[in-house]
């Protein structure tokens, strides 16, 4: 009965976060969790007030995943299993609120002056926000991305790195480094083909190479970066932290954290920073505004775009 009762509240419900559902937020954070596991803490943040009543078969309903799930969630979250995660709840997180909405009270108010109310998709665009803040943060010394800029100007070809859910960042950085840098070789797809094309941006001349890393870090990148270092290219990454997998003394790595409140990871951060490399290579290059300007002239002839 339970169970069909908390399903029948849950239905069509985004919901604010409460308190207890922030607190939630913070434990969860820092754990590389799968979609499922994701899709599991997301439940219990809606479901905060009922969370550490619940069982795991009445968890694994609401958030439509299977009772394994639920298990393998708590033990990923450092818990023995399901019910030592549910015994800590019960003691970290306050009792339901014997009136009004879940929520209520200085606890809530406390929450929405500091952002940290509103539901689960405006939770994702706050922690997306102090992400952009962070980077902002890191390029007040902007050594670093001038002389990445540098490095990137320099490499004919320049190579440019990025799988599975790097590909995207990857992709648009080539697109738009293409308009200004005269040999750009976009690397987005894996297997024996890769070190094929990296061998051949090595033998025509290229000697750095721009690397996007996000997780799930796929071994291709790492064997890949591997192979760029033996062929003596430098390598520019932008990685998710600094402890990533793919850091390597001598790199130049510079991190922009990916948001993980939702089922997929977010990559504000990671876009913003490509675009800023992007920006310093330009710096460097001194014939950019006259491709840009050559390729606006050419798109005006072409009709490429509608005005």
């Amino acid at each position: 009965m339970r169970s069909r009762r908390v399903l029948k509240r849950a239905e069509g419900q985004v919901g604010t976060v409460s308190g207890a559902g922030a607190r939630l937020l913070r434990m969860f954070e820092g754990h590389r969790l799968t979609p499922t596991q994701r899709r599991i803490a997301h439940c219990m943040v809606r479901r905060a007030e009922d969370a550490p009543f619940l069982s795991s078969v009445e968890l694994a309903e609401l958030a439509g995943v299977s009772q394994p799930s639920v298990t393998r969630f708590a033990v990923a979250l450092g818990f023995d299993g399901y019910p030592a995660l549910r015994r800590h709840l019960r003691e970290a997180l306050p009792a339901p609120s014997a009136g009004g909405a879940p929520g209520a009270g200085a606890e809530g108010a406390e929450g929405a002056e500091g952002g940290a109310a509103g539901n689960a998709y405006q939770q994702a665009v706050h922690a997306e926000i102090e992400h952009l803040r962070q980077l902002a943060a890191l390029l007040a010394d902007p050594a670093p991305v001038a002389e990445a800029g540098r490095l990137l100007a320099a490499s004919r070809p320049l190579p440019v790195l990025g799988l599975r859910a790097a590909a995207a960042q990857a992709r648009g950085f080539a697109y738009f480094a293409a308009k200004v840098h005269p040999d750009v070789r976009l690397l987005d797809e894996g297997g024996s083909m890769l070190d094929d094309r990296l061998d051949a941006a090595v033998r025509a001349g290229a000697s750095a190479l721009l690397c996007f890393a996000l997780p799930r870090h796929p071994r291709e990148t790492v064997a890949a970066l591997e192979c760029a270092r033996e062929a003596g290219l430098r390598i520019v990454t932008v990685a998710d932290s600094v402890f990533a997998p793919v850091a390597r003394p001598g790199d130049l790595l510079l991190p922009a954290a990916v948001g993980t409140t939702l089922s997929f990871d977010t990559a504000c951060s990671p876009m913003m920073l490509g675009r800023v490399l992007l920006e310093a290579m330009c710096d460097e290059l001194p014939d950019a505004q006259a491709r840009l300007e050559e390729f606006d002239a050419r798109a005006a002839r072409r009709g490429l775009f509608a005005e």
